[in-house]
C-alpha cells in the first residue's frame, strides 16, 4: 500500500491510497457468487443451503437463500468451487472457476438437476483464466511505472468483463498518480457501483476529494468505506487506514477533537499503524497535550524508525520527551 505522508503544510495529500497489483490487500484478491434458487415453476425457494468447497484447499463456505431466494458469498479467494444448492432432498451442483470477480451462479432445483457439463466448464477456465492474465499484466506495468500501458490493459479486461471492480479501482489509483482528478473519481465510482463491499475505492475516492478540497465530500465517501471497513474486518487492522483517512479530513478541516477521536480509533484498530501514531502525536503536539504527544512520536520511532515522518518524530520526540511524567 502506497501512503501519501503528512506534515502539516501538505497534508491536504494525507490520505492512504491502495494501488491493487497483483500481490494486493485481501478485499482485492478475493471474487464472489451470487446467484438465485427457485423450483420448477420458477418461484424462489427460502433458505436453500448453498454450499462452496474450494477443490485445491477443500475449504468450505456455506449460506443460505433469502425469501426471494438470492445468495451471495464474498471474499471467495480465486479459485475453482464444487457449488450445491439443496433443499428438500433436491440437488444441483455446479463447478465454478472464480477469478477477481462476481459470478452468478444460479439454481432450479427440480428432479433431474445436474451439472455443469465438462465443455462448458472447460469453456469456462480458460476464459477466467485470460481474464486472471491480462489482470496480473496490468498490475506489473503499474508496478514497472509503466501507467500509460497498465491503463490499456485494464481497459482490455474491462472489454471483455465489464464488473472488473478491481480494474477501476486499479485505474482510479494510476489516475490519482497522474493527478487526472475527473478520470480517477470516475474510475473509483465505477469501481464503487460494481463492489460496495469493497472498501479500497471509498479510500482512492477520499483521496481524490481531499486533493481538490473538497473536504466535507472526502468525509463522506470516507466514513462510507469506514462503514464497509468494519464490516469485512470487524473493526480489526484492516479498518485502520479508513479510521486514518476520515482523521486525516477531520485534520485539513482543523477539526482536532474529531481527528483526535479517529487516530485513537485508528491505532485501537492497528497499534502499529505508524503514520496514525504520528498523526495523533500532531495533534496532541496542537492542541497543547505535550506528554501524550511525546509517546506518540516515541511510538512512531519504535515501529517505523526509517518512516517517511521519523525525522520529523524524532526531533518532536527530543523537543517534548522532558514532559513525559
Amino acid at each position: 500500500m502506497s501512503v501519501l505522508r503528512i506534515s502539516r503544510a501538505a497534508a491536504l495529500g494525507a490520505l492512504v491510497l491502495s494501488l491493487i497489483a497483483w500481490a494486493t490487500p485481501a478485499s482485492a484478491q478475493t471474487g464472489q457468487l451470487k446467484g438465485k434458487v427457485v423450483n420448477a415453476q420458477n418461484t424462489p425457494i427460502r433458505d436453500a443451503k448453498i454450499t462452496m468447497v474450494a477443490v485445491e484447499t477443500n475449504r468450505k463456505y456455506e449460506t443460505k437463500s433469502d425469501g426471494q431466494g438470492n445468495w451471495r458469498q464474498i471474499g471467495l479467494p480465486p479459485g475453482l468451487y464444487t457449488v450445491t444448492a439443496e433443499k428438500d432432498k433436491l440437488v444441483q451442483t455446479f463447478d465454478v472457476k472464480l477469478g477477481i470477480e462476481t459470478k452468478d451462479v444460479n439454481f432450479s432445483l427440480e428432479p433431474g438437476s445436474g451439472k455443469m457439463s465438462d465443455e462448458a466448464a472447460k469453456k469456462e477456465a480458460e476464459r477466467v483464466a485470460a481474464l486472471q492474465a491480462a489482470f496480473a499484466e496490468g498490475a506489473a506495468l503499474t508496478n514497472a511505472d509503466k501507467p500509460d500501458e497498465a491503463i490499456t490493459k485494464f481497459n482490455e479486461v474491462l472489454a471483455t468483463y465489464p464488473k472488473c471492480a478491481e480494474c477501476y479501482s486499479n485505474l482510479g489509483a494510476i489516475y490519482s498518480r497522474k493527478q487526472d482528478w475527473a478520470k480517477a473519481e470516475e474510475s473509483y465510482k465505477q469501481a464503487i457501483q460494481i463492489r460496495p463491499d469493497m472498501v479500497d475505492p471509498y479510500n482512492g475516492l477520499a483521496n481524490v476529494y481531499n486533493a481538490q478540497k473538497k473536504f466535507a465530500e472526502a468525509q463522506a465517501i470516507s466514513a462510507e468505506g469506514a462503514k464497509h471497513g468494519a464490516a469485512t474486518a470487524a473493526g480489526g487492522a484492516g479498518n485502520a487506514d479508513g479510521l486514518y483517512n476520515q482523521g486525516v479530513i477531520a485534520w485539513n478541516g482543523n477539526d482536532f477533537p474529531k481527528a483526535q477521536e479517529l487516530f485513537q480509533a485508528a491505532v485501537k484498530a492497528n497499534d502499529k499503524h505508524a503514520e496514525a501514531h504520528f498523526m495523533l502525536g500532531q495533534v496532541y503536539l496542537n492542541t497543547g497535550k505535550l506528554p501524550e504527544a511525546a509517546k506518540e512520536f516515541e511510538t512512531y520511532l519504535k515501529i517505523a524508525p526509517t518512516g517517511p515522518n521519523a525525522e520529523k518524530a524524532k526531533t518532536n520526540y527530543e523537543m517534548l520527551k522532558q514532559y513525559i511524567k
